[in-house]
């Protein structure tokens, strides 16, 4: 029975939807208006009798009862099928063949506002697989993102304009969008050829025009999300012109083990040799301060999925940001890549990732851990990954949940709908052990 009343018309009475309330105040009306003919009509007849037709058109034949519960009927169908004959007049010109019902959006629209206000932490392809599959929960959403990348089109605008490289935000603000796919796909197309064009997304020309337009990054952030209308932020972490830096142990047969500092986040991953660790150049970056703003008011803080070193540490390097986290009462949850990313985590396990993070900001930041447990055979991905495999033994320091998360198609990735709906599995469980 709920199967069905959630799928036909009677949704429209679903708890949640703030449909029923403003049904019932048109019902009062309406009963308040008829109650006022009612009058009217008996003064009449009392005044002056009325033809005898009456007799039948008022059904003056059947018990007072059997009228009222008729009249009753006969009326609320005639304000229902009034109701969605008006509903269909007035948004007619905005639905589009296969669009959603109206009520179904209304609903999902109700149950993403009542959700938790989620702050996620990262960049690059990671950081938008959770924000595409997390959209469907919550309208609050924050995205944080690095502002280290200098390669590619992002490196290539930076060092020519001297703007934040707009990559990362691109991708979360895609990822976030409720625009229709052709508006999507031309924000993330990527020009093939053409002299100063090669290589640049359309997207990070958008924002970088936006930029010059309104006078900063962070509003053409905003503007641009407008466009898209994107389901909530997307913050950089700093506003700072940031180098990612690393400390890499060279390691060769026959010699001892020596060190070298590699600056730049394209430079790091295509070096040989260990990362050690990694820092920021200038190591006290303040944080932007909306972001902050966001971290201290969440219900849930998200790190990864993403490049371990290149994504997710430069946001936590920020010394604010860092703070802000050990400081809100949000549930905090790190998500462990499903593969290892060569040049950077090759060989990595779950615990090898928790480590590298504890080792850089400290032990407490994240203590519960959502990592993948299902390896599918070999890791059919390029560049040689392999599967992230989960400890042998259980950690004090964390909590270590597991779920299959790999996407079908890709499986060196998450899968947006299965990683959202386990991480909202946790959030809720922990609400409910906290009530």
């Amino acid at each position: 029975m709920r199967r069905q009343v959630r799928r036909g018309p009677l949704r429209w009475l679903v708890p949640g939807i703030q449909v029923k309330r403003w049904l019932l105040v048109l019902i009062a009306g309406l009963t308040l208006f008829g109650l006022g003919c009612a009058y009217l009509l008996r003064g009449l007849y009392e005044v002056r009798p009325l033809p005898p037709f009456f007799y039948y058109l008022t059904l003056q034949f059947v018990p007072r009862w059997g009228r009222a519960l008729l009249f009753g009927l006969v009326g609320s169908g005639l304000v229902l099928l009034g109701l969605v004959r008006l509903n269909q007049a007035l948004l007619a010109p905005f639905l589009r063949p296969g669009q959603e019902k109206v009520v179904d959006a209304l609903y999902r629209h109700r149950q993403r506002q009542r959700g938790p206000k989620v702050v996620t932490i990262g960049g690059g392809t990671g950081l938008s697989v959770l924000l595409r599959g997390l959209k469907e929960y919550t309208d609050h959403l924050t995205a944080i993102v690095t502002v280290a990348d200098d390669g590619g089109s992002s490196g290539r605008l930076r060092k020519e304009l001297g703007v934040l490289p707009p990559g990362d935000f691109r991708n979360c603000i895609a990822a976030l969008s409720e625009a229709e796919g052709l508006t999507s796909r031309l924000f993330q197309y990527r020009f093939g050829e053409g002299v100063g064009l090669n290589g640049h997304s359309f997207g990070n020309l958008f924002i970088v025009a936006m930029a010059e337009v309104t006078g900063s990054f962070e509003r053409a952030l905003v503007e641009s999300s407008r466009v898209l209308a994107v389901r909530g932020r997307v913050l950089p972490s700093t506003l700072q012109n940031v180098t990612l830096c690393a400390d890499l142990r060279e390691e060769q047969e026959g010699t001892e083990a020596g060190w070298r500092r590699v600056e730049g986040e394209s430079s790091i991953t295509k070096q040989l040799g260990t990362i050690a660790r990694v820092f920021l150049e200038p190591e006290e970056a303040s944080a932007y301060p909306e972001a902050v703003k966001a971290i201290l008011e969440a219900d849930l803080i998200v790190a990864g999925p993403g490049s371990l070193y290149t994504s997710v540490l430069p946001n936590l390097l920020v010394p604010d940001v860092t703070r802000a986290i050990r400081a809100s009462g949000a549930m905090r949850v790190y998500i462990c890549n499903v593969a290892t990313q060569a040049g950077e985590t090759h060989g990595y396990s779950v615990g090898d990732h928790i480590r590298a993070i504890q080792k850089h900001v400290g032990g407490d930041l994240f203590r519960t851990v959502l990592a993948n447990d299902r390896f599918l055979g070999p890791v059919a991905a390029p560049s040689g990954a392999e599967w992230v495999l989960l400890p042998q033994e259980e950690d004090e320091d964390y909590r270590l949940v597991t779920a299959d998360l790999v996407d079908e198609e890709s499986p060196w990735r998450h899968d947006s709908h299965k990683l959202a709906r386990r991480l909202m599995e946790l959030y809720e469980a922990q609400v409910r052990a906290e009530s």
